[in-house]
């Protein structure tokens, strides 16, 4: 009996998930067109640059403290190991589906990025206000569960963007390469456009190799001594070489995208923590007393939008999925099987034999929380990720709808299972 009621308490917030899911799906329905293309865009900008930071940085400054961080330094490792367990999942799936090299990047992240955000932020709370939770307190669940979620939610946006962003940039190339056309082909193209050339010129100047425009001689110019010129050309080399100096750390820069490192989530956990953890700040901002308790209570009311707000893009963006085009099959079962079977198995020995060794404290949320992250299906900005590329974009609608169809009844057992199991 004490199982069964573990299992209606964790198949609660699943169904609200689902409700949620299923109304924003409805909404996205060219009938109803509330929730069409250009509205979930906008929709999403609002919950990236300003829902969720407000929501990750409000709970994580209400709850982290010095002492807290040090309990805490587990959960970044633990996220570190799904993703890298993920990964040779991923790797398993591709040898034995042969998938095109453009999806690869696809199937390893979504083998290794779970939807450690959105999904933890709709179960963790409603899983403490449930009756029968074995959390204790409502209210103390609430809390620290949120700091928890949090916290997880900004490690997932910096691993996803660190990780996941650069492999699927690094498939994306193979379907942007030109292919060879042979000669006849090109003698035939020629002679139907009118005998002109399609070939382009085999070298052309490079614009690292070429100098500026001042540099074109100057026929009327008067001419230089051999000084001058051995002074002009050490001149030049030197300005060659910081130029060339100057072009390298652009395109650094530019490889790296601090911007996609630094998302507004991150931004917002850094700005909770310091909060937190700096007791002059966190008087000012915490508590009922604090003299400017304000900006922490319209943090915290934008932040309550979040949730909604995100759940009903999951149910717009899943209805792209129905409209799909078909795909291997055999793609589909090795990342459920990865991410709902073999991941979840392997998370529980993690999480075991960090609480055997001392290194996880004996509470029961913190270690729910950290085996939650192991059984989650794929992060929704994967999807964000192969439009941005446009790397397989159609087939991870498809992904997206069938892994996500399939976890209202994953997370539902998992959850179950995890609760008696930390209880």
């Amino acid at each position: 009996m004490e199982l069964l009621g573990l299992f209606v308490t964790a198949s609660v917030p699943v169904l609200k998930v689902l409700l949620l899911t299923g109304l924003g799906s409805y909404l996205a329905l060219d009938s109803v067109n509330i929730l069409g293309k250009d509205a979930i865009k906008y929709l999403n900008i609002i919950v990236f640059y300003v829902f969720s930071p407000a929501l990750v940085g409000s709970s994580l400054a209400n709850t982290i403290t010095y002492d807290s961080m040090v309990k805490l330094w587990f959960m970044p490792v633990n996220v570190l190991i799904t993703f890298i367990i993920g990964s040779l999942l991923g790797w398993v799936v591709i040898l034995f589906t042969r998938p095109p090299p453009h999806l690869r990047g696809l199937i390893l992240g979504c083998c290794a990025a779970g939807n450690l955000g959105n999904l933890p932020l709709i179960i963790v709370p409603a899983l403490c206000k449930e009756k029968g939770s074995p959390f204790g307190d409502p209210d103390v669940c609430y809390t620290y569960g949120m700091a928890y979620v949090s916290l997880s939610m900004a490690l997932g946006s910096v691993y996803l963007w660190t990780y996941v962003y650069n492999i699927v940039r690094v498939s994306s190339r193979s379907i942007k390469e030109i292919p060879i056309i042979d000669k006849s082909s090109r003698e035939s193209s020629s002679s139907e456009t009118g005998g002109g050339s399609l070939e382009e010129p085999l070298l052309l100047p490079s614009p690292e190799l070429a100098g500026p425009p001042g540099d074109v001689a100057d026929e009327n110019a008067l001419p230089k001594t051999i000084h001058d010129d051995e002074s002009s050309a050490k001149w030049q080399v030197g300005i060659s070489e910081s130029s060339g100096i100057k072009q390298r750390l652009a395109k650094l820069f530019k490889e790296l995208n601090l911007n996609a490192l630094l998302p507004p989530s991150t931004i917002g956990a850094t700005i909770g923590f310091m909060i937190g953890v700096v007791p002059q700040i966190r008087k000012s901002l915490i508590g009922s007393g604090a003299p400017l308790r304000v900006i922490q209570d319209s943090a915290i009311l934008l932040g309550d939008g979040a949730i909604p707000a995100l759940t009903l893009i999951i149910g717009g963006n899943l209805l792209r999925g129905l409209r799909g085009p078909g795909m291997q099959k055999s793609l589909v079962v090795g990342i459920v099987v990865a991410r709902y079977v073999v991941l979840p198995l392997t998370g529980i020995l993690v999480v075991k034999g960090a609480v055997h060794f001392g290194l996880v404290p004996p509470e029961p949320l913190y270690q729910f929380v950290l085996l939650l992250q192991f059984v989650l299906p794929p992060a929704m900005n994967i999807g964000t990720i192969t439009q941005l590329f446009g790397a397989g974009e159609k087939e991870c609608s498809v992904i997206m709808l069938w892994t996500y169809a399939l976890a209202s009844i994953s997370l539902t057992f998992w959850c179950t299972y995890f609760m008696w199991l930390v209880t």
